[in-house]
């Protein structure tokens, strides 16, 4: 245990927070998504939702600020605009830690595709579909 870090941050996870570099990714997938198949690196933490990990890792994980778009969402079938409960509680999460940044949905393929190109794919428990999210990790400024 340490002080002032979330639990829900396994060693293995934070070991694998602070090796990622400027630009690598982490995808943070339901309990639904093929993570097996589209991981890199995976880390499973079953039994958690989607919604506590985000929190946990938006605490100590920079997002980029080089790009327009570091943060994305997956969407409900391929309707890019909908936005399901847990989409609703993805934004307000991210708001929370990153104010300035938007969600950006992406819709099916484009987002199995970054997701394949993750540094590492966290999958939890999380039971309700469409609860993924991928993060693009920035700098701690001097």
């Amino acid at each position: 245990m340490l002080k002032g870090i979330d639990p829900i941050l396994s060693p293995e996870l934070i070991a694998t927070l602070r090796g990622m570099g400027h630009g690598d990714e982490i995808a943070i997938v339901d309990g639904n998504y093929p993570g097996v198949e589209h991981a890199r690196r995976l880390i499973r933490l079953d039994g958690v939702a989607l919604i506590p990990v985000l929190n946990a890792v938006l605490s100590v994980l920079p997002i980029d600020d080089f790009v327009e778009e570091a943060i994305f969402r997956s969407t409900y079938r391929q309707d890019r605009d909908r936005l399901e409960p847990v989409h609703r509680e993805i934004i307000d999460c991210c708001a929370r830690h990153e104010p300035a940044r938007a969600v950006v949905p992406l819709v099916g393929a484009d987002f199995y595709d970054r997701v394949r190109a993750a540094h590492v794919l966290v999958q939890t428990g999380e039971p309700r579909l469409y609860a993924n999210i991928i993060l693009r990790k920035g700098v701690i400024h001097p």
